[in-house]
């Protein structure tokens, strides 16, 4: 391989670096991948000029790529906290027409507040979540 070539890469080689042989290496994953799998992790490995190998180990170390089970699991949690937050707000807006017609706002409206007060820390912490904070 000539210098030039070796000057485009954007990490300087295709295979990680070598490390001390007191830290080597010596657990190994195998994943088994269909052909057309095959063909889009070598023709992604080819365009970032690194080995398929080294392109799963860096995508799956890499704390920005979010895999579609996180994405599930926070959008579940964000749907089901989004279906709370549904039910206290028709809560609310039950006691306020009670309060509205009888004149006198419920005991009950604290409880419904506090509740709401609980959720939202929750719905903030997923939309961080999602947000990858």
């Amino acid at each position: 391989m000539s210098d030039s070539s070796r000057e485009g890469r954007l990490f300087g080689r295709r295979r990680r670096a070598n490390v001390p042989v007191e830290q080597r290496r010596t657990k190994r994953y195998e994943v088994s991948v269909t052909p057309t799998e095959d063909a889009h992790l070598r023709a992604r490995a080819e365009v970032l000029d690194v080995t398929v190998p080294r392109l799963l180990f860096e995508s799956a170390m890499n704390a920005q790529v979010r895999t579609d089970t996180e994405w599930k699991l926070v959008g579940a949690e964000l749907f089901r906290v989004s279906r709370l937050l549904k039910s206290v707000s028709d809560n609310m807006n039950q006691l306020a027409r009670f309060a509205n017609t009888e004149g006198v706002f419920p005991a009950e409206a604290e409880d419904v507040y506090a509740e709401y007060r609980r959720l939202v820390p929750k719905l903030e912490a997923t939309l961080d979540r999602l947000a990858g904070q």
